[in-house]
């Protein structure tokens, strides 16, 4: 039998351990191991409350979960309750497939000052991730900066701009409902150093902020480069730029105006204790996608700022990393250690870029890699061997029947109209399971 362990159960993990099923077939036991009780990663904790639809692929990684040859094993911190050496040991190969849960530092004066947030931080509160469930951004100011022209800087501004009606269906957690309803936002800016032709911004996602009940989009017409421009771009980029051009001339008659700010780069922020603005360098393009500064600085007030700029994978004892790109340091998934079995695949060997189902192929990837490079097993102990190490040192872990109760029970308890109330204590989650 050969015997791997996938460190992260998100998309890439869940993938990868579906692509080792069918690659080794009924000769493979699948541990994946989670630092948190529950399952699903980006799926739970990233994407947006409002997007059920997509939350629903959690469904197929669920049927991966149920198979007799793959076990969740919860609640267990790599690096600290097992070191990377001892799993390298016990397994024929061992995958990481952790993401990029950590916020890329903006790096400009006063990015330390409160009301300073990350887009990690940000999404992690108001998903209900126990680390941030603590985060209490400041909503009691009337303007908020949201820095980034991705998907990301779209869900938070939707998100911040959203009438408390509108979370119907939704599963964002009660202490984000309930701060969100009292928040006194009425001007939400999104910057971004280049222009509408460079976001990284989908048509579906763009398009839903023409639509919402108590804020409306604009863009200054001075930022949109000339029409007959937009036929050099692909067909889903030139949808979305056409949605920014009808944010041109769309009513300012709402409660909140979310403001577009094109050619604006980040310098600093400033503030009394406190950020109450953004300072930006107005920039202009050079060509290919690129852009300069101009030398010309202005302020956005801004009480609240989030960046959303990217994402580093948090280091692991024990695993070569490379600082400048924040992810593992590998080659075509190998990374290199001394027994040659331990890979990485999704975010944590690619850095954060794609989609959910870009880690699809990613995974495939790496069965194949591991079967060219393992074509045997080495008759190690697996999660047997786990199991008896983790015994020794306390370690409460989780099943999938066991956050399956956690599952049913945060059903149960869910607000009218939506479809769980996630619990966003560990300690809570484990109550949950032994009930």
């Amino acid at each position: 039998m050969r015997h791997i362990a996938i460190i992260g159960s998100g998309p890439a993990g869940y993938y990868t351990a579906e692509a080792c099923q069918k690659q080794f077939g009924s000769d493979v036991a699948i541990d994946m191991i989670d630092r948190l009780p529950v399952p699903y990663g980006l799926i739970r904790f990233g994407v947006a409350p409002d997007h059920q639809s997509i939350k629903a692929v959690s469904r197929r990684y669920e049927q991966v979960a149920l198979s007799e040859n793959v076990r969740f094993v919860g609640n267990v911190s790599v690096g600290d309750q097992v070191t990377i050496p001892e799993l390298l040991a016990l397994y024929d190969a061992v995958i990481l497939a952790t993401g990029a849960p950590v916020d890329r530092p903006l790096g400009i004066p006063g990015d330390d000052l409160p009301g300073v947030v990350g887009s990690a931080a940000f999404v992690g509160w108001y998903n209900g991730h126990p680390d941030f469930a603590e985060l209490d951004p400041p909503l009691d100011v009337s303007a908020a900066a949201v820095i980034g022209n991705g998907n990301v800087a779209l869900d938070v501004t939707r998100i911040l701009a959203k009438a408390p009606a509108e979370f119907v269906g939704s599963d964002i957690v009660a202490h984000a409902f309930d701060a969100l309803g009292n928040s006194a936002i009425k001007q939400v800016t999104v910057v971004g150093r280049r222009g509408p032709h460079q976001i990284q911004m989908t048509p579906k996602e763009l398009g839903e902020l023409g639509h919402l009940q108590r804020a409306v989009p604009h863009v200054d017409t001075a930022d949109l480069p000339p029409e007959a421009d937009d036929a050099a771009l692909e067909p889903g980029e030139r949808k979305s730029v056409s949605h920014l051009r009808s944010f041109v001339s769309l009513a300012q008659d709402k409660d909140v105006a979310i403001d577009f700010d094109f050619f604006a780069r980040p310098v600093a922020i400033e503030g009394d204790g406190k950020a109450e603005r953004l300072i930006v360098e107005r920039t202009r393009p050079i060509g290919e996608g690129m852009v300069e500064g101009t030398g010309e600085t202005y302020a956005i007030p801004a009480g609240l700022i989030i960046a959303c700029i990217g994402y580093r994978t948090p280091p692991i004892p024990g695993v070569p990393y490379d600082e400048r790109a924040g992810r593992f340091a590998n080659t075509e998934g190998r990374v290199p250690v001394d027994s040659g079995n331990l890979y990485a695949v999704g975010w944590a060997r690619r850095g954060p870029t794609g989609t959910i189902g870009t880690n699809r192929p990613d995974g495939y990837m790496i069965a194949e890699t591991i079967a060219a490079d393992h074509p045997a097993s080495a008759g190690k102990d697996g999660g047997a061997g786990l199991d008896a190490l983790l015994a020794t040192r306390g370690a409460d872990k989780v099943s999938f029947a066991d956050w399956q109760r956690i599952e049913a029970a945060e059903s149960a308890r869910a607000r009218d109209g939506a479809p769980r109330e996630k619990f966003v204590v560990v300690a809570d989650m484990l109550a949950a399971r032994d009930e």
